[in-house]
């Protein structure tokens, strides 16, 4: 699988899991398990060394290592926070100019 073909499927699945997250229907365990499969499914990725970095992948991977780094109450009760995610998953979905401070890096 391409690099560009995996960032699209797995954004799909990220912005479910992190809107579900907020509206209480997720719980925190499950992003963790999305986080983890993600980062093993990535070491399948063929091109994934000689692909350059697109900003929606920067995005994708930011977005990856807040929701896993953070706890999930800042994720919750964060409002400056969530307003940053929010801006990352309105850019993976509908494209327009990448949010300044969504800057992440291939694992």
């Amino acid at each position: 699988m391409a690099v560009s073909n995996f960032i699209r499927h797995k954004t799909v699945q990220l912005v479910y899991y992190v809107r579900g997250f907020w509206r209480g229907l997720i719980p925190y365990s499950e992003i963790n398990l999305f986080v983890w499969d993600t980062f093993e499914e990535w070491r399948q990725v063929t091109n994934r060394h000689s692909s350059p970095l697109s900003e929606r992948e920067q995005v994708f991977w930011h977005l990856i290592y807040q929701v896993h780094a953070l706890p999930p109450d800042s994720l919750l009760q964060d409002n400056t926070l969530r307003t940053e995610l929010a801006q990352c998953i309105e850019f993976l979905e509908h494209g327009g100019f990448k949010p300044f401070e969504c800057v992440g890096i291939r694992p």
